[in-house]
C-alpha cells in the first residue's frame, strides 16, 4: 500500500480510530496491554474470588454443624431427627432455638413457633435476592431452601448479577453439604459420649448461637434490640414455660424500633 493509500484509510476511519498495530508501534514491548477493568483479563481472577469467598463462609459456618448434632443429642433427639432437621429445615438458628427448647422441656408446639418465628427473617432475604439473582421459575423453589443468612450476605456483597448467581450457589451447595455431614458426626459422637452435659457440650449450642449472631450487631438500634432481648428473655426464664420467653424477647424489636420513632 502506498504512503497515499494509506493516509486516505486513516481519515476514512475517522479521528483517533487507529488500529490496534498502529497503538502498540510506538509503545516499548515490555509495556503489558491494558485490558479495561471488567474484562477478560480480571474476569476469571473475580470469578476466583468469588468462589474462595464463597467457600471460606460454607466451611467456617458449616463447622457448626458439629455444635447442632450435640446439642440435638443432648436434647434427646435421635441421630435421625438430627439430620432430618438439617435436611429439610436448613436454618441454624431456628434449628437451635428449636433444640433448646426441647432440651429445657418446652412444649414442641412452643418451640416450632419460636423457631418458626426466627425463620421469616429468610422470607425478607428471598425478596431482595428474588430480584437479584433472578433465577429461572424452575429453580426457585429449589433456591429458596439455600435463602438463609450466609447465602444472603455474600450474593448480595457481589457488584453484578453473575457473581451473585455464583457466590449464592457455592455457598449454599458448601455450606448446605457440610452443615448435613457436620450434623450426623457430631449426634453420632455425642451419643458415644453419652451424657453431654457432663462434658459442658450442652452449652456448645448457645456459644455458637452468640457467635453467629455477634458480628450481625453493628448499630445503636440493633445492640439495644439484643439488649432488651436478652433482658426479657432471662427476666421470664423463671415464670414462664420452656420456649416461650423465646417469643416474649421478641417483642425486643418493635419495642425499640417503637421508641427510636418517638425520640425527636
Amino acid at each position: 500500500m502506498t504512503e497515499q493509500q494509506t493516509t486516505s484509510a486513516t481519515a476514512a476511519r475517522g479521528p483517533g480510530a487507529h488500529s490496534a498495530a498502529e497503538m502498540r508501534a510506538d509503545v516499548p514491548a515490555d509495556v503489558p496491554a491494558v485490558v479495561p477493568a471488567g474484562g477478560s483479563a480480571d474476569r476469571p481472577a473475580g470469578r476466583r474470588a468469588v468462589v474462595r469467598d464463597a467457600l471460606g463462609v460454607g466451611v467456617a459456618v458449616g463447622l457448626s454443624g458439629f455444635a447442632f448434632g450435640v446439642t440435638a443429642a443432648g436434647a434427646g433427639i435421635s441421630v435421625a431427627q438430627a439430620c432430618v432437621l438439617s435436611l429439610l429445615v436448613f436454618t441454624g438458628a431456628s434449628q437451635f432455638a428449636l433444640v433448646g427448647a426441647l432440651a429445657a422441656g418446652g412444649n414442641p408446639f412452643t418451640a416450632a413457633a419460636g423457631a418458626f418465628f426466627l425463620g421469616t427473617r429468610n422470607a425478607f432475604y428471598g425478596l431482595r435476592l428474588s430480584q437479584l439473582l433472578a433465577l429461572p421459575r424452575a429453580v426457585r423453589p429449589l433456591a429458596a431452601h439455600w435463602v438463609i443468612d450466609e447465602t444472603a450476605a455474600v450474593s448480595l456483597a457481589q457488584k453484578d448479577r453473575s457473581s451473585a448467581r455464583l457466590g449464592f450457589t457455592v455457598t449454599g451447595l458448601s455450606l448446605y453439604l457440610l452443615w448435613n455431614l457436620t450434623t450426623l458426626l457430631g449426634a453420632l459422637g455425642a451419643e458415644a459420649v453419652g451424657d453431654t452435659a457432663r462434658w459442658g457440650l450442652d452449652a456448645a449450642g448457645p456459644a455458637v448461637f452468640l457467635a453467629l449472631l455477634a458480628p450481625m450487631l453493628r448499630t445503636a438500634t440493633e445492640r439495644a434490640v439484643a439488649a432488651l432481648a436478652l433482658v426479657l428473655g432471662l427476666g421470664f426464664l423463671p415464670v414462664l414455660p420452656a420456649g416461650v420467653p423465646v417469643l416474649v424477647a421478641a417483642l425486643a424489636a418493635p419495642v425499640i424500633l417503637f421508641l427510636k420513632g418517638r425520640r425527636p
